[in-house]
């Protein structure tokens, strides 16, 4: 299996429901560093997982529309708790959807897999990954 990695950043403000999440059920900030894996059985004509530029493109735009924004008060939030789990499945989903659209190019249509990590910290940090 091959596969390459693009990075980005995104800062957010949230707040959490519920006993176990402590003090952070009062609204705090997040900073992560957002890693997207993308995956595919073979390289493509190119010798290409896919286009790079295009991939770091389409995750910045991604991550572009979380950026600098107070989870708590989106609409497509609502009643959530934006753990760090669930904004990696929201990142993955989004990029898949754009895979789908063909914003990554034709060659992107030979992806067969896509891993969002989402890195709180040097030493915590979640996944989400799924099929294309």
């Amino acid at each position: 299996m091959f596969s390459i990695t693009v990075r980005d950043h995104l800062m957010i403000a949230h707040s959490f429901r519920g006993e176990v999440f402590g003090p952070a059920q009062r609204l705090h900030g997040a900073t992560f560093l957002v890693d997207a894996t993308f995956r595919r059985p073979e390289l493509d004509e190119d010798n290409i997982v896919v286009d790079i530029g295009l991939a770091t493109q389409e995750l910045g735009a991604v991550v572009a529309e979380l950026n600098y924004r107070n989870l708590d008060n989106e609409p497509d939030f609502a009643d959530t708790n934006t753990s760090t789990e669930f904004l990696a499945k929201v990142v993955a989903d989004r990029l898949a959807r754009r895979i789908e659209d063909g914003r990554l190019g034709e060659g992107a249509r030979g992806l067969t897999g896509l891993t969002v990590t989402l890195h709180e910290s040097h030493i915590a940090w979640a996944s989400y990954e799924r099929a294309l």
